[in-house]
């Protein structure tokens, strides 16, 4: 549809498709994708002829996380730094962006189904993660890199429930990644597909969902969703939320991002991630 510039919209029958685009970009989500990401759930949750949403990307890689060039270093948009230059102001802006947005598509009254291929970092795996189903292709790597930057892990903390409580504590400290076979061994991912049959497999999936009459469908996910509140999640969801912004906050933290300030390129900010506190 015309009317988005970061992400193609489309209804086939019962399925509404959603994909990323942002290819060039390996779909790093700026704040023009995730407002036209929450217009186009509008659309789904209007349209009472779709019962289920596929959450796809264009290109190879399905995200590679928040775009972090709005946010730093010599193309960062003035308006959003103006924002966020504060601690209330960062608070707010990450609230409403992505904490928010994310838990309005965990809560999303169809049954969504992420189709995940290549790189899926950091907000990549947190929006991910807030589908009910994720098929992976063969060549998807998931990971989570952000504490050698100083931030604790990203918005919302969806690795515990992902993949338990030793491998997500592993899982982020060390910045590892997860190829699609080991992500569907612990079962962060339904299938795992070869990437020329992902969207079919996704499609397929979405078909055999969309044959449970909507009403059904809705209180089946709101039942397992609320075992997950019975557990806590909301709760440890709130609790690291705050963790991530004292993090983002002391003084170990404030001077990474102003190193990070200086560079050039996005290039050099990811090496200084990669050689860590060394």
């Amino acid at each position: 549809m015309s009317e988005f510039e970061t992400l193609l919209y489309d209804v086939d029958g019962p399925v509404a498709t959603i994909t990323l685009n942002r290819p060039d970009q390996a779909n790093a989500q700026s704040m023009q994708l995730i407002d036209e990401l929450d217009r186009a759930l509008d659309l789904a949750d209007a349209d009472d002829a779709v019962r289920v949403v596929i959450l796809a990307a264009a290109g190879k890689h399905f995200s590679s996380g928040h775009d972090l060039k709005e946010l730093v270093g010599p193309s960062a948009d003035p308006e959003l730094q103006r924002r966020r230059a504060t601690a209330e102001g960062k608070f707010r802006h990450e609230r409403q962006m992505y904490f928010d947005r994310c838990v309005r598509l965990y809560e999303f009254r169809k049954p969504t189904i992420a189709a995940v291929q290549g790189r899926c970092i950091a907000a990549g795996l947190m929006l991910a993660a807030m589908c009910d189903l994720i098929v992976a292709a063969d060549d998807a790597v998931f990971q989570n890199p952000v504490a050698r930057m100083s931030g604790a892990g990203v918005e919302l903390l969806v690795e515990p429930w992902e993949l338990g409580i030793r491998k997500a504590k592993e899982f982020l400290l060390t910045g590892d990644e997860i190829d699609a076979r080991e992500a569907w061994r612990l079962g962060m991912v339904n299938q795992v597909v070869p990437r020329s049959e992902l969207a079919a497999a996704a499609r397929a999936m979405a078909d055999k969902i969309a044959l449970v009459p909507p009403v059904t469908a809705e209180r089946i996910k709101d039942s397992i969703n609320q075992t997950f509140e019975l557990m806590g999640k909301r709760h440890s969801w709130n609790f690291h939320f705050m963790a991530h912004h004292f993090t983002h906050n002391t003084a170990t933290a404030l001077g990474k991002l102003a190193e990070r300030e200086q560079m050039g390129s996005m290039k050099e900010v990811f090496e200084a991630r990669d050689r860590g506190d060394a």
